[in-house]
């Protein structure tokens, strides 16, 4: 009998492009690596209100860097990532919090759905320039992930109640624990230690610690794309 699998969480918010990023390697490695690979949405925005940090776009050249940075990323992770055209509404305006309890609610009742209804929201906004505020689009969004309209809008008429609302709080407030200012946060939990790592580029760091680095594109994920 083998080792048992390290647990991994990665705590994240579909408003983060860096978050999709780092989502897609740990979905990667998930089946390579030895790992349980926990999902923890998360709101941004109260992990940036409890850690006093700042939006990116509020800095120019930060976001000018950032736009920069992630058309770079786009080629070398070979995710399909493109900015918002209106970006700073997107960011600081609509904001995820409806999006982010429909997560919830998925992770509560369907959790094996959470992996591609995640990414189909962070499709709609981070690469088909769609929102992600309306229930019209939340619902479109799971559909494409592979639900049933009336599963959709079962787990739709759940982000109001109390359970997803204090699920997606003692989330958040975990992450928080764990030192984040933003996300994704990636917390390893390592022969009885627990290292938090922030953003989507400590992946090589985290495996270090658990096992061996084969690139963004592992071998065998390389070879389906």
């Amino acid at each position: 009998m083998g080792p048992l699998p390290r647990t991994v969480e990665l705590f994240y918010d579909v408003l983060s492009p860096y978050s999709w990023l780092g989502f897609e390697i740990l979905c990667r490695y998930q089946n390579i690596w030895n790992i349980n690979l926990q999902l923890r949405p998360s709101l941004i925005t109260g992990i940036m209100k409890d850690s006093g940090n700042k939006p990116p776009g509020l800095l120019p050249r930060k976001g000018l860097y950032m736009a920069n940075d992630l058309k770079l990323l786009r080629h070398h992770l070979q995710i399909p990532i493109h900015f918002p055209k209106d970006f700073l509404s997107v960011m600081l305006e609509k904001g995820s919090l409806s999006a982010m309890r429909f997560l919830t609610a998925v992770n509560l009742e369907h959790p094996e759905m959470l992996e591609k209804a995640s990414r189909e929201l962070w499709m709609r906004v981070w690469s088909r320039n769609e929102d992600i505020t309306e229930p019209q689009s939340i619902l479109a969004a799971a559909e494409k992930a592979g639900m049933s309209a009336e599963q959709a809008q079962g787990l739709l008429e759940k982000i109001a109640t109390p359970k997803v609302k204090n699920q997606l709080k003692e989330t958040t407030e975990a992450a928080c624990r764990y030192g984040a200012f933003g996300l994704p946060i990636t917390v390893a939990h390592v022969d009885g230690q627990t290292h938090m790592l922030f953003g989507s580029d400590r992946m090589e760091l985290l495996a270090h610690l658990l096992e061996k680095w084969m690139g963004p594109i592992p071998p065998a994920v390389n070879a389906r794309l």
